[in-house]
């Protein structure tokens, strides 16, 4: 089989490579073929950062740009992409300054405020990490800052009237990248010093151009193919039911670690991150459906749009270039019993969309997707197309629509509250790890309750990490539907939940362990039901010492 030519942009220009196998990494083709050595190899498993990179993709007649992990990025998945590494920030001519910002220095190109500010604040020592942290800055510049910054030669802002990086923020966007000598608090300062430097800017105007005109030049085609990525969703079922034994991926944020850690190799890839069906959001008054090639980080945003007590945990599923690249879909069909959106969307009463090229659609419930360890129902000619969440109120039982009219996202949602006070859609997700940030759950559990007049009148849990599958406590909700939402009514259901599971002990926590965090995080719930706040790492202040 042939692979076609490899097309993107790098520093404004066409890059395009022949002969890329399917399975090589996007980090083996900037190190090995390209020499971009700036680009670190540390993990191989998208865990450390080192070899982060910045995508730049055209989405609705903008650049929206996306910090991702190269080590376990496919190389083809960037067909017809804009690449950055961290040796082009100084020397993309598409980067340019603000107003009467200097465009270089006399020894050289001038660096970019991302690479400026950790010069200024002292965030590196040994510099294996730098390429990565630089990267995921650049990536937060251009998302955080450089919109409110005018166009490329443009007048510069007026003084305040650039949107500045909270500590939070860089907390958040800086933890898919580890530091082993340097320190967190220096590299901080420099997130948050970006803004106050000598404004530049991606001229987008210029770069669309480009990636349009890259468009135009792929139209080759896709016959007999070893990477194939369809770009409709017929064309993307017709694939699979043509070539059944073809590895399909998305993010590969889990393939890609079957290729640098089991050393496996596959001789045909199916993409499904190019059908346009499979990365739409769509929201009607009672579902939201989310297409499979949705990246977690999309998808995330749409459900904290609807329950924003979400939004901590969905910032601990990995790391943001984790995120950026994982698709909902991927995590979901892939199935593993660690896997930290199942055990939340089983609490939201999810659906999953399966769909072949020969019978069309069919719909079940998320947990009965799984009939054992990574194995599910699906046919060999089966994809998973979407997921459909109800939305607050809207019970699972009515189908959900086909394809539902976009909408854009709501504003509304409710911000946590007693639950005692209120009548329906009490939701909490809770991930146990050893690390707060970028780990993997030893136990993840999520509770969602509806209580009318002080009793239970319907309850769904979702547990991961204590079971072959990501599971349904269906005999802790049972023990609980009907029942007066009291401290007994809570410590019946503990018991029944530490009964209904046989965790085993592994490197992240023994099964008496796992038992006994199940039942206190219901008693944490039935805690937080009645006001009161956990005291945690995320709300953690030195200040409340004082």
């Amino acid at each position: 089989m042939t692979t076609r030519p490899l097309q993107f942009l790098r520093r404004g220009q066409p890059v395009a490579l022949g002969n890329v196998p399917p399975d090589r990494t996007l980090l083996e083709v900037l190190r090995e073929d390209l020499g971009c050595t700036g680009t670190k190899e540390g993990c191989g498993e998208g865990d450390c950062g080192a070899c982060t990179v910045v995508l730049g993709e055209a989405r609705g007649g903008k650049v929206h740009y996306s910090a991702i992990n190269s080590c376990i990025r496919l190389a083809h998945s960037i067909d017809g992409m804009a690449l950055w590494t961290v040796e082009d920030l100084a020397e993309d001519p598409l980067i340019q300054p603000v107003g009467d910002a200097p465009a270089a220095a006399a020894c050289g190109p001038a660096l970019h405020p991302a690479q400026e500010a950790m010069v200024q604040c002292h965030g590196s020592q040994c510099g294996f990490c730098t390429p990565g942290f630089v990267m995921s800055l650049f990536g937060m510049y251009q998302n955080h800052v450089a919109p409110s910054l005018p166009a490329a030669g443009g007048r510069m802002p007026a003084q305040g009237a650039v949107m500045p990086i909270t500590r939070d923020l860089a907390q958040q966007e800086l933890s898919g990248n580890l530091c082993r000598c340097t320190g967190y608090r220096p590299i901080l300062d420099a997130a948050q010093q970006m803004a106050h430097l000598p404004p530049v800017v991606v001229n987008e105007a210029e770069l669309l151009q480009k990636l349009e005109l890259l468009a135009q030049s792929r139209q080759a085609p896709e016959a007999n193919s070893s990477y194939i990525a369809p770009t409709s969703l017929p064309a993307l079922l017709a694939a699979r039911a043509a070539h059944p034994a073809a590895q399909v991926v998305a993010g590969c944020t889990d393939v890609g670690l079957w290729v640098t850690k089991q050393h496996k190799q596959y001789a045909q890839i199916l993409d499904v991150t190019r059908a346009a069906e499979l990365r739409e959001v769509h929201q009607d008054a009672r579902h939201i459906a989310i297409g499979a090639a949705v990246t977690l980080t999309d998808a995330f945003a749409a459900l904290a749009a609807q329950w924003p007590q979400l939004r901590s945990f969905a910032q601990r599923f990995a790391g943001l270039p984790v995120r950026n690249s994982g698709t909902l879909g991927g995590n979901v069909a892939n199935g593993s019993p660690i896997g930290d959106s199942m055990p939340l969307l089983i609490a939201l009463r999810a659906q999953v969309v399966l769909a072949s090229s020969a019978r069309g659609e069919r719909t079940l419930a998320l947990e009965d997707l799984y009939t054992g360890y990574r194995q599910n129902v699906m046919a060999p000619d089966e994809l998973l197309v979407r997921i459909v969440v109800p939305r607050p109120g809207v019970t699972a039982a009515e189908p959900p629509p086909g394809r539902p009219k976009a909408a854009s996202a709501p504003s509304g949602g409710s911000e946590p509250h007693a639950m005692g006070n209120v009548g329906a859609n009490f939701l909490r997700a809770y991930k146990i790890s050893k690390r707060f940030d970028d780990d993997i759950s030893a136990v993840c559990l999520a509770v969602h309750l509806d209580i009318e007049g002080d009793v239970v009148r319907r309850a769904s849990i979702g547990a991961g990490g204590v079971a072959a599958t990501p599971a349904r406590a269906r005999q802790t909700e049972a023990a609980l539907t009907g029942q007066p939402w009291t401290a007994d009514t809570i410590a019946r259901a503990a018991q029944a939940l530490q009964a209904e599971f046989s965790p085993i002990s592994d490197m992240r926590a023994s099964g008496a362990y796992r038992r006994t965090v199940l039942a206190s995080l219901l008693q944490r719930f039935w805690h937080e039901s009645q006001g009161e706040e956990a005291v945690s790492v995320e709300n953690f202040r030195l200040e409340a010492l004082a």
